[in-house]
């Protein structure tokens, strides 16, 4: 049981250095696109360049929520550990929203504009 929860503890921090990798991996092409102009269909713009290091941001995020998930279910189950995983998940909760509110203009469970209502 001990080699087993050792191999889960790898695997969260595997998916937590993979967030992060994202992240950076993302920012660097966004920046790259912003900076040379790779976009297709799209001006080249601030508001572009701040779309898409927000949708880096989430999905880093996403990929770091899922680690320490995965890294509080694995160890001991105490009460303190699962409140700071309840924290965590809050804020990067509210950081998710807030980004994608910036991104996209709308709240998650929002509708885009300009699709009709049935």
């Amino acid at each position: 049981m001990e080699e087993i929860q050792t191999y889960i503890e790898y695997t969260a921090r595997f998916i937590e250095v993979a967030g992060i990798t994202a992240i950076i991996i993302e920012i660097a092409l966004a920046i790259i696109k912003y900076t040379f102009g790779i976009q297709k269909q799209r001006e080249r713009s601030y508001k572009t360049l701040r779309q898409e290091l927000g949708k880096a941001i989430l999905l880093g995020l996403e990929i770091l929520v899922a680690g320490d998930i995965i890294a509080t279910v694995v160890t001991e189950p105490t009460m303190q550990r699962v409140l700071v995983l309840g924290v965590i998940v809050l804020i990067r909760t509210f950081l998710s929203i807030s980004i994608q509110l910036e991104i996209e203009g709308r709240f998650p469970w929002q509708r885009p504009t300009g699709t009709a209502s049935e």
